[in-house]
């Protein structure tokens, strides 16, 4: 690994400084919102859990190594959005904003090839390698801007859909807002691969990512690998990859069994059709199947259950699952996501005590999120959500733009019959996934329901929703002013 001293005198890029901070987190906002609204748009608690908890060890070395300052990690987002494209993708945008693919997790051999595509396109945020090709673009506006950047992201998908977005000569402006030079991403594998070690990866998981990925372009030139098309290999780089890690280096690390029940997650989330999750719901019964590595049961045994739940299969469903409990014993992160998934298998088959069984209360109360949003979902259905009404608003204290922890709340208020809190935090969603027109709709019904009073009138609560009413109104008119 190349020392701090031998990193500090490689040449920097510029540090964006003809674009404040603010103004890129402001785009990168406006963004944001439309890719909420995108029908790819998933927020599952258990992949979005996994992925943000790689990432955040990495924006936690990027601190210590210097390579994130303070501004910038007080001013961005430092969030990750999963979309269930099929395609081979992840990319980075203004304000800290990420985006990753279920097509990516599903086909990363190891938590460390994934960490070295999310540290290369961290380090493309830190060294300010968007705010310089923004800066490129200065006489556009930030409408256009992105409008011209979430047309790239179609046009990654769908070239037709992209139309719709970017039109004539503004296609090449794209081309130019995008495409990093190859400088830059020699700076983003150079400090992404720094990163590693220090956030507790393999360096090696470079590597062999970089092996895939040039074995991909050599043989695969259909489009579902758009991570190459944005993110072009060249020898130089690979060589240099390979290099870092030098010719006695350790054989990468194998996959966790975490890694490899996310990786099968990740596969069946992406919708595949009806014909593939049968036949992974078949897969364990295959000849010789017991005679596989147990990484390999793992995974088919995870697939089979979760595809067996789109099926509504839910005895397919419990019989895979006995078969992953049974292979995951004595790994703790592989029992638990054994029991994050027995709990959606019981909630889908309308067994709310038998999801509660599967659920520890301890990691729920201690609000670990997957545990917690099932945990309130199954309480919901047995009339007792109040038990989880203070994790949740704990919760969102320390998280508020997390939206589907505030609809949890909502629903939770809604079923002790506050109305006012319910609608309070329902609104908050809105505000988290910045629809902020929604979300001042949602404010006035809560003061019209505060006009009428009635018994056990809440002020406190009136009072809240006037304050953020008129905070969130500020909001929009800055929103409908940058347009």
């Amino acid at each position: 690994m190349p020392c701090a001293l031998a990193q500090t005198a490689l040449p920097t890029l510029g540090d964006g400084a003809e674009i404040t901070t603010s103004a890129e987190r402001k785009l990168g906002d406006s963004i944001i919102r439309e890719l909420y609204r995108d029908p790819d748009y998933i927020d599952d608690a258990v992949l979005n859990e996994y992925v943000q908890g790689l990432f955040r060890s990495l924006v936690q070395a990027a601190k210590a190594r210097g390579e994130l300052s303070s501004e910038l990690e007080e001013r961005f987002a430092w969030d990750i959005l999963l979309g269930r494209d099929r395609t081979v993708n992840a990319f980075a945008l203004p304000g800290g904003y990420f985006g990753v693919h279920l097509g990516l997790i599903a086909v990363v051999g190891t938590r460390d090839e994934l960490a070295s595509v999310l540290a290369h396109e961290l380090s493309h945020v830190t060294q300010r390698h968007i705010a310089r090709l923004i800066a490129q673009q200065g006489r556009q506006t930030p409408l256009m801007l992105g409008a011209m950047i979430l047309g790239a992201l179609a046009a990654s998908r769908s070239p037709d859909a992209a139309q719709a977005l970017m039109v004539g000569g503004q296609a090449l402006a794209v081309q130019n807002q995008l495409n990093f030079s190859r400088d830059m991403e020699r700076e983003a594998d150079r400090v992404g691969y720094g990163l590693m070690a220090p956030a507790g990866f393999a360096p090696q998981g470079f590597v062999s990512m970089f092996d895939k990925l040039q074995q991909a372009n050599r043989i695969n030139d259909n489009g579902s690998w758009p991570y190459l098309r944005s993110h072009p290999l060249t020898t130089q780089r690979i060589a240099d990859m390979h290099s870092r890690v030098g010719s006695d280096a350790a054989k990468p690390a194998p996959a966790t069994l975490e890694h490899v029940m996310m990786s099968a997650r990740a596969r069946v989330l992406m919708r595949p059709g009806v014909d593939a999750w049968r036949q992974w719901v078949a897969e364990p019964q295959d000849a010789g199947f017991a005679a596989r590595p147990v990484a390999q049961r793992v995974a088919a045994r995870y697939a089979a259950a979760l595809s067996a739940l789109q099926l509504q299969d839910m005895d397919a469903a419990r019989k895979a699952l006995r078969g992953l409990q049974a292979d995951v014993q004595g790994d703790a992160a592989g029992a638990r996501q054994a029991r994050l998934l027995g709990a959606e298998v019981e909630l889908a088959a309308g067994q709310p005590q038998a999801a509660l069984a599967y659920l520890d209360e301890a990691d729920a109360q201690a609000a670990a999120r997957p545990e917690m949003l099932l945990r309130t979902q199954a309480l919901l259905r047995t009339g007792r959500a109040a038990e989880m009404t203070g994790t949740l608003q704990t919760w969102v204290a320390t998280h508020p733009r997390d939206a589907g922890a505030w609809q949890a709340l909502s629903q939770a208020w809604q079923q002790q019959n506050q109305p006012l809190r319910a609608v309070r935090a329902d609104a908050e969603a809105q505000v988290a996934r910045y629809d902020y027109a929604a979300a001042v709709d949602r404010f006035k019904a809560g003061q019209d329901m505060a006009r009428r009073g009635g018994a056990g009138f809440d002020y406190i609560e009136a009072s809240i929703i006037d304050t953020r009413l008129r905070a969130v109104q500020s909001l929009l008119k800055e929103q409908a002013a940058e347009r």
